[in-house]
């Protein structure tokens, strides 16, 4: 199997990591761009003994190119590097980007490199710890058929598994993870918070084997794992629910009527709610909206005065 010799541009969370599991499994890391404190930090940690260099000297040092920045950035920086001569042909360019495919490296490929979209469905805390979770992780892959070797020896190499996205349909690719992820965090921790708020001294245990079990049902079974007052149709139920969180911040409520006007419309699709009763608790839901909405002018009404 190949070894390449690996520079990476963005010593993030992923970029560090990743760069650690490839240095693992026998790729040689010749440089890091690492511009921030933590980023260096993670290079000591993770990577001890890599050369630190700038993005153009990484990129000229290496034969494959791992771009870990930020979404925002990675065109730009891949601007750069082309148009100061940093990138050459017959190299081989990767970024870690959920959203992006591979038309975004266009300028790289136009210089006779081989690009490849390799973003893993995972998240990352920057240390260690994340090396052992990439065994079994989905990487999506966007690229050509003539990086479709590299790719799957790449994503062998780092323990995962290898999930093909097209160019269109990147964006909703991404877009699904960080509704799932992202959104499920935020979720979580307004959960946690509510807890606290009613006396529970723990709440992430109290939390844990319940959404744990709701995880894997969910995974397993998709709608069918709906359970609670929603889908029963217990209207009196949501309506004590809704009047318990009067009180409590403006985006827990808003997530809270989202997510049960969600979980109706599924429960009415999958046969589980009789549509009557959808319609009664859907009405709750609206009332609760137009409530907080005049609580919320009642609290900052409108200036009159011109200004």
């Amino acid at each position: 199997m190949a070894r390449y010799s690996i520079g990476v541009i963005g010593a993030g969370r992923v970029g560090a990591v990743l760069a650690a599991a490839l240095r693992a499994a026998g790729h040689q890391v010749v440089a890091v761009a690492a511009r921030s404190a933590a980023s260096r930090t993670r290079v000591e940690t993770l990577l001890p003994g890599t050369v630190v260099a700038t993005p153009r000297e990484v990129a000229r040092c290496c034969e494959l190119l791992l771009l870990s920045v930020t979404d925002d950035e990675l065109a730009g920086v891949v601007d750069e590097l082309v148009a100061s001569g940093s990138i050459r042909s017959g190299q081989i360019v990767v970024h870690t980007s959920g959203r992006h495919g591979t038309s975004v490296l266009a300028p790289a490929a136009a210089r006779g490199a081989a690009v490849l979209a390799m973003h893993p469905a995972m998240t990352f805390t920057g240390t260690d710890i994340d090396l052992a979770r990439l065994s079994g992780c989905v990487f999506g892959l966007t690229g050509d058929e003539s990086v479709c070797v590299i790719a799957e020896q790449l994503v062998a190499d780092l323990g995962g598994e290898v999930a093909w996205v097209s160019e269109h349909q990147r964006t909703l690719y991404h877009a699904a993870l960080a509704h799932g992820a992202n959104h499920l965090v935020t979720l979580v921790t307004q959960a946690m918070d509510l807890l606290r708020a009613a006396g529970v001294p723990d709440p992430a245990a109290t939390l844990r084997p319940l959404l744990t079990a709701a995880l894997d049902n969910a995974l397993n079974y998709g709608d069918a794992a709906l359970t609670g007052p929603v889908v029963r149709g217990d209207r009196s139920t949501v309506a004590a629910h809704l009047d318990a969180l009067e009180d409590a911040p403006v985006t827990t409520l808003d997530s809270y009527l989202t997510m049960a006007r969600a979980a109706a419309e599924h429960a009415v699709d999958d046969g589980r709610l009789d549509p009557r009763r959808a319609r009664e608790i859907v009405e709750l839901l609206d009332q609760a909206v137009w409530d907080a909405t005049a609580a919320a002018m009642t609290r900052f009404p409108a200036d009159r005065g011109g200004r």
